[in-house]
């Protein structure tokens, strides 16, 4: 088990939240981490770094869908987006791409913003700080101890 997992188990466990985790062969799309775990591709919580201006920040969306990068230069008003690079990503996460979990703020030291399709299923599923481990919790226990900014920023695949 990762010490991320971990962590994360122990804020869900603090937080009172309910969750399943799951074991599963290592997953590195969105589909095959549905398969894995026996849930639609849509409760996925698909969690992307991007480089917004000179700020990293954590976007979450539903893994059915795409990251819309007009809708975020529109939102924080700068020209220059960018996803963060593997080297980037292990400097402030310690994740590989695929297993970033949708937490800011104690778990990742980034500013956390989730699209409004999470807003659309009762639960969520998410790549726990390794390809082999998810947890799948209600939104409404994530949304109200991730604390994000919620906004519009996916388009369909």
């Amino acid at each position: 088990m990762s010490d991320l997992f971990a962590s994360i188990k122990q804020f869900l466990d603090d937080n009172g939240v309910a969750y399943r985790a799951a074991h599963h062969q290592p997953t590195y799309t969105s589909e095959e981490a549905a398969r894995a775990r026996g849930e639609e591709m849509k409760i996925g919580g698909k969690a992307l770094v991007m480089k917004i201006g000179m700020d990293f920040r954590l976007f979450v969306l539903s893994g059915a869908l795409k990251i819309n990068s007009a809708a975020i230069k529109e939102h924080f008003q700068e020209k220059r987006t960018r996803f963060a690079t593997a080297v980037e990503l292990a400097e402030l996460t310690g994740c590989v791409p695929g297993c970033v979990p949708p937490f800011g703020e104690p778990i990742l030291p980034l500013p956390l913003y989730v699209d409004n399709s999470i807003l659309a299923n009762q639960k969520i599923a998410f790549n726990a700080g390794s390809l082999t481990d998810s947890i799948i919790m209600d939104v409404a226990d994530y949304l109200r101890i991730a604390k994000p900014t919620v906004f519009s920023f996916s388009l369909s695949s």
